[in-house]
């Protein structure tokens, strides 16, 4: 009789073979993350940032990148960590995410400090962990195990929801 846990892996298969490529990584804390490098836009010192009012927590306000006003995002504050101490190796991420009608918008993310392009092949990607109840994963694409270490490949889109993606724009039109 075949065992459960190998039919629900073998159907997960085909999605995970597809996450597959390169990823940019970079730590929170003392955890690293990835997100595909296709969505990645380029990566930036730290800028300064206006305040918007009324923003969540996560949204630490806007910057001016050559002129574009671009949202900032403090990804740890986001996912839940204690707020982040300013170091050297502070960052923005700049990603490129789909908007309304088919637009791109540019997002800042601010992370401890960028690793790497790592290139994840298939076999190093397993599923999100299964932690039951009220426990959500749906923001992570899987987990991949890169030289020994994993990291945790997060669906920036769903990390990064609509509503905050469109708040500070409107705010500030």
């Amino acid at each position: 009789m075949a065992n459960p846990a190998d039919h629900a892996l073998s159907q997960s298969s085909p999605p995970l073979a597809k996450l597959a490529g390169k990823y940019l990584t970079f730590t929170l804390s003392t955890e690293a993350y990835g997100v595909p490098v296709l969505k990645v836009r380029e990566i930036i010192t730290m800028l300064p940032i206006t305040a918007v009012p009324q923003m969540p927590k996560h949204v630490k306000g806007v910057i001016n990148l050559r002129g574009k006003v671009i949202p900032v995002i403090d990804l740890r504050t986001k996912l839940g960590m204690p707020d982040p101490p300013a170091t050297d190796g502070n960052c923005i991420v700049v990603v490129q995410l789909p908007a309304r009608a088919g637009e791109l918008r540019n997002i800042g993310l601010i992370v401890d400090a960028v690793e790497e392009v790592a290139n994840v092949v298939a076999e190093d990607i397993e599923p999100p962990p299964d932690f039951g109840g009220h426990v959500s994963v749906e923001y992570l694409l899987g987990m991949a195990k890169v030289k020994g270490v994993v990291k945790s490949l997060l669906d920036i889109e769903k990390v990064i929801s609509d509503e905050v993606v469109r708040l500070p724009a409107e705010q500030l039109a």
